[in-house]
Formats: C-alpha cells, structure tokens, sequence
C-alpha cells in the first residue's frame, strides 16, 4: 500500500510526522530510512553515544532506545488493528519509559541492532497485510488511527529523530570534541 493516509485517519499530533515520509511505497521507504539511520550512526563510539545537547534532553543511546520503543507500539497498535480488535489501545509516557529503560547501560551497538531488529519486524508484519487491512482503524491512546497511518507515523518518527540526531547531536561541537 503506497497511498498516503487521509487526515481522517490519525490524530492531527501526527501531521508532522506523517508530512515528512516522501511519496512511495512505504514498505521501501522504511527498510531504505533504516538504513540511512544505521549509516549515520554506526562509526560512533561507546562515549559519543552518551551524549546529549543539553542537561535535560536524552542521550544518544536514549534515543535510539526511545526509537525502537516507540516503533514496537505503534506496531503493536498496528497488528491490533489490522487483525481487528476492537480494543482500545493505551497510550505511553515517553519519557518515564526512557527513565525505566536505562539504555545508557546498553552498547551503542546493542541499540543499533536492536533498532534493526525492530524495523524488520515491522517489515515483515506490513508484508504480511493484506489490501483490506491496510484501511482498518481502530482507538489508540484516545484516538481513530488507520494502519496505513501507523506504518506512515513508524517512518516519519524515524525521520524525525534521524534528523535531530545529525543536527542536535552529531553536529554540536561539544559531541565533536569527545
């Protein structure tokens, strides 16, 4: 399924997110996005990866964790959906799960393969959908979301922190100086 989802099938939080996935098949666009996100960060080291820009803002590693949390929810809400549960699915606190998770106890390369990991599942449960079920919606954290939406929100997440990453984080010039 490569047809962008409607306004009418997520929350409008998710705009943003769903505003920067580029045009096409969404399926290649998450497997390439993984990519491009395993490229930029695979060179840096275990004390680069403790990183943060600012006092009160997550490291590297918490934002890699943060990420492939984030994606095995909204997957989760995805399978729950397409497979037609009526169930009203939760929403999650961030940044408690962040606090709970301490991924700053993880290496830089345990995160990064577990990113993968996560992504390829959600790979292969899209794979798996049949056309109907692309347009499935369901409730999740008070909200109507399509499937489509969520497989679009999983991209556009990404992108967003990708990007945060790379200007936040990899171009400061305190990271460059570790």
């Amino acid at each position: 399924m490569t047809k962008r989802p409607n306004s009418d099938e997520y929350n409008p939080s998710f705009s943003t997110y769903i505003s920067l996935v580029p045009e096409g098949d969404i399926e290649t666009i998450l497997q390439e996005q993984i990519e491009e996100t395993l490229h930029l960060l695979n060179g840096i080291s275990e004390q680069q990866a403790y990183f943060n820009y600012a006092p009160e803002k997550w490291s590297i590693k918490e934002v890699l964790g943060h990420m492939a949390d984030a994606e095995r929810i909204m997957a989760y809400r995805l399978l729950t959906i397409a497979r037609g549960d009526s169930v009203s699915l939760p929403g999650f606190e961030e940044n408690e799960y962040v606090q709970s998770a301490n991924f700053n106890r993880q290496s830089i390369k345990e995160l990064l393969e577990n990113l993968h990991s996560v992504r390829q599942s959600t790979i292969h449960l899209l794979k798996g959908l049949e056309e109907e079920a692309w347009l499935q919606k369901g409730n999740a954290n008070h909200s109507v979301v399509s499937v489509r939406a969520l497989a679009y929100i999983i991209a556009g997440h990404e992108i967003h922190h990708r990007r945060i990453l790379k200007e936040r984080y990899l171009e400061a010039e305190a990271f460059q100086t570790l």
